[in-house]
């Protein structure tokens, strides 16, 4: 397995820090908002990241924080006239609600920062006996940015090549305009915790120091995140954790692509920025997934009315592929054919996690299963085991074909399904009546709606048609 590292700028084989198992961490979500689609891409992207390395025999201890202190966050409850911990409570259900319709699996841990403020003290007690921190007389503590000699490796940015400005807090309590908060001094009235500096919370950066160290251990396999992290905040996690231990803190770092609608970049000033339950709203959970899987982990996806037709109909040939054939048996380990798709998909997601050429396998495997329904139904069974179980890998093709051929969890049908059940009455009474005009004028009208219908030996069935 090879695994690209944003460290080295490269492929590099993945060999784990303990033989079997996984240790990972990814910077999750500051709980002032509902989440966005962005966050949909990270949190789906290391969900399948994560199902693989396990279907692939590693034991993977996937750690995901939740920052529930923040200026966000006290600007948000201070709006809102609600309590913080009200505000971060409802928005942590939401998330988890969000993640459940993804079919996004919850991490093996999910530490909170505010129930890591003793751990983040110590570590930055640490960095200021170290040298490598300071209390300044305002009561917040910075970190000293020009101490730590690889400042930088992560993004290839060199020291005086930064600017104060855009992304760096200016203050006159600093040594050094690069330097960065690791903890602040409360304002009256904030919530706050007591600190040999004085009453404060903590910057955001040491969070993710001293909850993935906490959970994972001074050096770990794999720490992940969104395209935005890399700097400041992921560049100023490995200065703090390695000034702090004197170790390698993490040996893969791996980072999602960013999201962009109608091929623009996501942001309200543009008025394209989408919740996720707004679009699940108005879109079948597995069809915006799909969409994500699609593209490669690292590539930006564009989000459109267009780009999430192509997804419904991908997902369409495998449903009607996987329509009509059992799949609730063991996979059969003699078969030739499945050993040769499996070997493929494997190759696929060794090669990072490469989901396009996966899906690539899947479509062949698609198929292979329509060509052998007739003649092979045997073999047709296998191959669509194996479809259903590689799908699963993706977190995707695990509703029954009916459902999502019917398009039972869409929300905008033109009829309710009993309303179409009663037109295809009609239209078996039509055709009773020898009145085939009328039946075939009844066909129509679904068709115009989107609606199709299948007629066979065994009756009429219908599905939703895919936008064009």
């Amino acid at each position: 397995m090879h695994i690209y590292n944003t460290l080295t700028r490269r492929k590099e084989p993945f060999t784990p820090l303990v033989a079997g198992k996984v240790s990972m961490y990814v910077c999750g979500m500051t709980v002032y908002d509902y989440c966005h689609l962005g966050h949909a891409r990270v949190m789906v992207a290391f969900d399948v990241i994560t199902r693989y390395l396990r279907e692939r025999g590693y034991e993977v201890k996937y750690v995901r924080n939740i920052t529930d202190i923040d200026d966000k966050i006290l600007k948000r409850a201070d709006e809102n006239d609600e309590s913080i911990t009200a505000l971060t409570e409802r928005m942590i259900v939401a998330m988890h609600e969000d993640e459940a319709r993804l079919n996004v699996l919850p991490p093996s841990h999910e530490p909170k920062a505010t129930g890591h403020v003793g751990d983040i003290i110590a570590m930055i007690e640490t960095l200021i006996e170290k040298g490598f921190a300071y209390a300044a007389d305002n009561g917040d503590v910075y970190y000293r940015v020009r101490r730590f000699a690889d400042y930088g490796k992560l993004n290839n940015r060199q020291l005086d090549d930064m600017r104060a400005g855009s992304r760096v807090d200016v203050d006159v309590h600093k040594e050094d305009p690069l330097d960065f908060v690791l903890w602040k001094a409360a304002k009256p009235g904030e919530a706050s915790w007591s600190s040999p500096w004085g009453d404060g919370r903590p910057g955001w950066h040491i969070e993710c120091s001293a909850m993935s160290t906490c959970c994972l251990g001074d050096t770990f396999d794999i720490h992940g995140g969104g395209p935005d992290l890399t700097f400041p905040h992921h560049e100023n996690e490995i200065a703090q954790s390695e000034a702090a231990t004197g170790k390698t803190y993490v040996n893969t770092w791996m980072h999602a692509g960013a999201v962009r609608v109608d091929q623009e970049k996501m942001s309200k000033s543009l008025g394209n920025f989408f919740t996720i339950r707004e679009v699940l709203a108005e879109h079948d959970p597995e069809v915006v997934r799909y969409l994500l899987v699609a593209s490669h982990y690292r590539s930006a996806i564009n989000y459109s009315l267009d780009s999430l037709s192509e997804a419904r109909k991908s997902l369409t040939r495998f449903y009607t592929a996987l329509e009509g054939v059992d799949v609730e048996f063991p996979a059969p380990s003699d078969h030739p054919a499945d050993t040769i798709y499996r070997e493929r998909f494997t190759a696929a997601m060794d090669d990072d996690f490469n989901t396009p050429e996966a899906l690539a396998v899947l479509f062949d495997l698609a198929r292979d299963v329509n060509r052998t329904k007739s003649d092979a139904p045997e073999k047709a069974q296998g191959l669509a085991v194996e479809l259903k179980q590689m799908g699963g890998v993706l977190g995707l093709l695990q509703q029954s074909p009916e459902a999502f051929l019917k398009g039972s969890q869409q929300q905008n049908l033109a009829l309710s399904e009993s309303a179409i059940n009663e037109k295809i009455a009609q239209r078996q009474a039509a055709k009773a009546n020898k009145d085939f005009a009328q039946a075939d004028a009844i066909r129509d009208e679904l068709a115009a709606l989107g609606i199709i219908l299948k007629d066979s030996r065994e009756g009429t069935t219908w599905v939703v048609e895919s936008a064009s």
